[in-house]
């Protein structure tokens, strides 16, 4: 009878917050297609290489832009936006104001914004992914990572292992989209160029993500998901790390261990390939050079810790000139896909900002092991730092004697954050790195199937560590 009640409560709930603005129950609608989208934007892309081969018109083209996965929330955030100008009592001066600020609640008061902006984040993802996969940042990281493998050997299978569990740790210091672009830019050029078979690609690619979005729990300024909630919480890096920085990991070790011993005879089986040609036409990186790097890495966290928009993209901007006046030891500038990341995940705050609707009486409703289960849920249809922001707006979530709640509702967000490609922010960027890999596309349903084991290891492990 109490979860009867409970169930009508909310129910009642959502009906009254979509009597008082129907336009969210709109805006959840759209946010659904694009979720549907993403899903089957391989089929679109399948599509569009079979009516290329024949001929390339308009048709091909815009069934290419519809396969393309990091387009799919911006072009559903257009969609969107034509729907707010057209909707009786918004119109152009409203559809303006959120998107420019991401914030539904001042746009609809009409009042500026204040605070720091909803699109720091895709802007920091964009810069961040940008420098990390710059020569110097890939090598001073392949070289590191390389020395630790062969201490085990240094075969492809040393190598995978230790990439998969060191780069994702390595995000709660980097963050995770660096430690994101790093991990996949090192698993592209010593495994995947290897041509492992099928499953072994998608299971990588699944540990790859589960682990970046728990990696990133040894501290509290690092992971997104992490952030949202420290400080409303009180939590320090000490507490992150005895809440959750001992289960991730063993999650880690745990699932690559599991994946390993699955794959043990296809992992022995590959060869590494002969880079001795590459690595002697190229001039060694000066450590001076990488130390630039590094620092101009630190500083864009640092702003990022600090909301400073402006001073990160100036030093994005000294990034670009030191680059330009070092071009010997530089690679090419790859910018495509840091800035359709940063593409998709401006479109993830632009639709999953009018979600707060459903999502946050979902999390009110829920005791600590099934709003753990929610919010593994929610996570995979949504930014996991979005559902921890929206936990944190929760008032019973702040009480000294919640603490399971609160427990739960991270614990959950940081394991469903691999299980797909928008469930956590740095996905699209790994995405955009090892896709050229998945012929047609990477699938979600594959994705989120091999991603199934690894996630539930971490929630195990969040269980038994809590």
């Amino acid at each position: 009878m109490g979860g009867m009640l409970m169930s009508a409560t909310w129910m009642q709930t959502l009906a009254g917050a979509a009597a008082q603005d129907p336009f969210l129950p709109v805006a959840t609608a759209l946010f659904a297609g694009a979720v549907l989208h993403a899903f089957c934007a391989p089929v679109f892309a399948r599509a569009a290489q079979r009516r290329e081969s024949r001929r390339a018109d308009f048709r091909s083209a815009t069934l290419h832009l519809l396969g393309e996965v990091e387009a799919v929330f911006g072009l559903w955030s257009v969609v969107l936006f034509l729907c707010a100008v057209c909707w009786p009592g918004k119109g152009w001066a409203f559809a303006v104001a959120y998107l420019e600020s991401g914030d539904y609640a001042a746009a609809l008061a009409g009042r500026d914004v204040t605070g720091p902006s909803k699109f720091l984040e895709p802007i920091f993802v964009f810069i961040v992914m940008a420098m990390a996969s710059t020569r110097p940042i890939f090598e001073a990281a392949r070289s590191g990572l390389n020395t630790v493998a062969s201490w085990f050997g240094g075969s492809p299978a040393a190598r995978w292992f230790v990439v998969l569990t060191l780069a994702p740790l390595a995000g709660s210091l980097i963050t995770e989209p660096a430690a994101m672009t790093i991990g996949a830019l090192l698993l592209s050029a010593q495994f995947y160029c290897l041509k492992p078979s099928s499953g072994l690609r998608y299971a990588t690619l699944a540990l790859l993500f589960v682990n970046v979005s728990i990696g990133g729990a040894l501290t509290h300024f690092a992971a997104p998901p992490v952030v949202m909630v420290a400080t409303r919480w009180g939590w320090g890096t000490a507490e992150v790390f005895r809440q959750f920085g001992w289960a991730a990991l063993t999650a880690i070790l745990v699932s690559n261990l599991a994946y390993f011993l699955w794959f043990r005879r296809d992992l022995l089986a590959l060869r590494p390939a002969d880079s001795s040609a590459d690595s002697s036409a190229e001039p060694t990186v000066p450590l001076w050079v990488t130390a630039v790097h590094v620092v101009l890495i630190a500083w864009t966290v640092v702003m990022l810790s600090g909301h400073h928009t402006l001073l990160m993209v100036g030093g994005f901007l000294l990034f670009l000139a030191f680059g330009a006046a070092t071009p010997r030891w530089q690679s090419p500038l790859r910018l495509r896909a840091p800035l359709m990341v940063g593409f998709f995940l401006a479109g993830l705050v632009v639709l999953g900002g009018l979600q707060g609707w459903w999502i946050g009486p979902v999390i009110a409703q829920l005791g600590d092991m099934s709003l753990m289960a929610a919010s593994v849920v929610l996570t995979s249809f949504n930014d996991n730092a979005a559902i921890t922001y929206l936990a944190s707006q929760v008032p019973a979530l702040a009480e000294p004697g919640a603490a399971a709640l609160r427990h739960a509702v991270l614990a959950g967000a940081l394991a469903g954050g691999g299980l797909t490609v928008i469930a956590n922010a740095p996905n699209p960027a790994g995405q955009a790195i090892l896709g050229e890999h998945f012929e047609g596309g990477v699938s979600p349903i594959r994705l989120f199937l091999w991603a199934l084991l690894p996630t539930a290891v971490a929630v195990a492990s969040f269980l038994c560590f809590r």
